[in-house]
């Protein structure tokens, strides 16, 4: 079976974004060398590293708002060139020796909010290219870069070996011109780079906090968003605390080697699931690769073995993108396609909003706090000891154990609760099951979601179903049986009113029936039917 138009267009644009990400991590990488190099503090390259991650999450709401309300292939092409002036400004410091700690500061936060731009609008696109079967392999597939951010140290080290820290910022310039050459080539439909809210009159500020409301007026996804937040908590502790952890027991080339192990098994892991799309209920897939992460961080603990981490790091780091590709599926396809910038970037900025206080606390933690209980007649050398060993980065070691067996029971948790263990079931899907081109109005507003698990109906050529209003934030929804194989009605209600809008979708063959209210029918099936 050919791939559709569609598809090879999200395959040309991944891959030229996969291109300017890993040229991107690679510049990065050497930058934090380079103000390492310079200052010999740790504090300067946190604060460089904070630089790189804190604006793109205070712009989030800002990007989401823009993506839904402007031309969404402009948004990228905007924020890469934004991007690549950054890195070229850079360089030419670097070329005339006036480059100072500051800029790369400036530089950095520039850049953090350049991508967040570009990842919402990117996020935005995917649901409206690819059909919803296969959403989640393409969210599998858009993680890639992950595995090449990680895998950056061993590139970085050659790459300034063979053509200086100019040359690697002129390979990320060059890495830029074909992401900027793809988009300005590819042709988009109009229904996935316009939003297609021509007839939405809300304020921008309501825009900034539309993402918020709607995620906490859908049942369980603002639960399964924090949750996400706790998983990328327990990452970010990890990951902030393995180099120290390796260098503990080991030489700064073997840190090396096992940093590019790691990043291989993120890498197959986004292949995985770009191939395989992950489990038919994606809380499955959430829930059990979080025990399967969980377990794989204990196995860091035990043992001060290169080989031991050759082994458990990529089987912990396979797990991050069929975690985080679930948990972005079941969000795109709960998300009206009007409403995806801003919903995406406000699941994000709560879902990373951890992050900062894991990288912030982790060092100290381990430094000032655990180590010392475990140096030769520490307080816990006599018993906790026995577990981990005792001497230097054991503390460390501890803290890998706690932070796996947090993970194990976080799964837990998603498994046990059934709000979150339904989630897909007990919420409709909000994204249609065909291509954007079958299956969105001419304004490009959704022509409406069926009910989990129930077929979609069979849009032939040439036919679309009516466009459905974009749901208020904080509405609720309703689904009732369908009355017949024909029929099918679902209620969206302000939060205290039983009434609302009546959708009645006929199959082709019947025309679609659409009222501003509910008839009496209607009211009295419902009204004892609870929100799901």
């Amino acid at each position: 079976m050919r791939p559709s138009p569609d598809v090879l267009k999200f395959g040309g644009i991944w891959l030229a974004e996969l291109v300017s990400g890993v040229g991107s991590s690679i510049t990065g990488f050497v930058l934090g060398v380079w103000v390492y190099q310079l200052t010999g503090s740790e504090t300067q390259l946190a604060l460089a590293m904070f630089c790189a991650f804190l604006p793109g999450m205070v712009v989030a709401p800002f990007a989401g708002a823009i993506a839904d309300r402007f031309d969404r292939r402009t948004i990228l092409i905007v924020s890469d060139t934004a991007a690549a002036v950054v890195t070229a400004v850079l360089g030419l410091l670097i070329y005339t020796g006036g480059l100072e700690v500051w800029h790369i500061y400036l530089g950095s936060a520039v850049g953090s909010a350049a991508g967040s731009f570009q990842l919402t609008a990117y996020q935005a696109m995917t649901p409206l290219l690819i059909p919803k079967r296969h959403l989640a392999r393409a969210n599998g597939l858009m993680q890639t870069a992950w595995g090449a951010q990680i895998a950056a140290p061993l590139a970085a080290g050659a790459l300034l070996d063979g053509v200086g820290l100019v040359g690697v910022l002129a390979l990320d310039l060059a890495s830029f011109a074909v992401a900027l050459i793809a988009l300005l080539l590819i042709k988009l439909p109009a229904e996935v780079t316009r939003p297609g809210r021509k007839s939405d009159r809300s304020s921008f500020g309501s825009d900034l906090t539309f993402g918020f409301r709607y995620l906490r007026g859908r049942n369980g996804l603002l639960m399964l968003v924090v949750v996400f937040a706790g998983f990328n908590f327990l990452f970010a502790m990890a990951g902030g605390l393995v180099r120290p952890l390796i260098l503990s027991f080991t030489s700064a080339t073997a840190l090396g080697v096992l940093m590019f192990f790691g990043g291989g098994g993120l890498f197959v892991g986004s292949l995985v699931m770009g191939a395989w799309g992950g489990p038919r209920r994606k809380m499955t897939g959430v829930y059990l690769f979080m025990l399967f992460g969980g377990a794989a961080l204990i196995l860091h603990a035990p043992w001060p073995s290169a080989f031991v981490l050759a082994v458990a790091a990529p089987a912990f780091l396979f797990t991050l993108p069929i975690v985080s590709g679930c948990v972005m599926t079941i969000l795109q396809t709960k998300t009206a396609p009007t409403a995806q910038g801003r919903v995406l970037s406000a699941a994000r900025l709560v879902g990373q909003s951890a992050m900062p206080l894991a990288y912030l606390t982790g060092g100290p933690l381990a430094e000032h706090v655990v180590n010392p209980l475990l140096q030769p007649g520490g307080v816990l050398a006599g018993t906790v000891g026995a577990v981990v060993g005792v001497g230097p980065g054991r503390g460390t070691a501890l803290i890998f154990l706690v932070d796996g067996a947090l993970l194990i029971g976080l799964g837990a948790v998603v498994y046990l609760l059934p709000r979150l263990r339904n989630l897909e079931t007990d919420l409709p899907d909000a994204l249609p099951d065909s291509l954007a081109s079958d299956s969105l109005a001419p304004d490009g507003s959704a022509s409406g979601g069926s009910a989990p698990d129930s077929p979609a109906p069979d849009v032939r050529e040439g036919e679309r179903l009516t466009a459905l209003p974009e749901p208020a934030a904080d509405a609720r929804v309703v689904v009732a049986p369908p009355e017949s194989a024909a029929d099918t009605r679902v209620a969206v209600a302000p939060p205290d009113s039983a009434a609302g809008t009546r959708v009645s979708a006929d199959l082709p063959g019947s025309a679609a029936d659409i009222s501003d209210s509910a008839s009496d029918e209607t009211r009295k099936r419902h009204a004892d039917q609870p929100a799901s």
